[in-house]
């Protein structure tokens, strides 16, 4: 989760501004990052889409 950590803020997005886009809770975004909650790959690529990186980017 750290790399989603670093994309989300090299793109100066609050967790607040990606929940939104996400239309999630702030707390869904939290709990991510914290790892209290995992994402499926649909969520992950709902993720990396609202930060416009192609997963295949993300993962290499």
């Amino acid at each position: 989760m750290k790399k989603l950590i670093e994309l989300r803020e090299s793109q100066n997005v609050t967790q607040v501004e990606l929940a939104r886009l996400l239309n999630k809770p702030q707390s869904y975004v939290s709990k991510v990052e914290i790892l209290e909650r995992r994402l499926d790959v649909i969520e992950l690529i709902d993720w990396l889409s609202v930060l416009k990186t192609n997963i295949a980017e993300f993962i290499s």
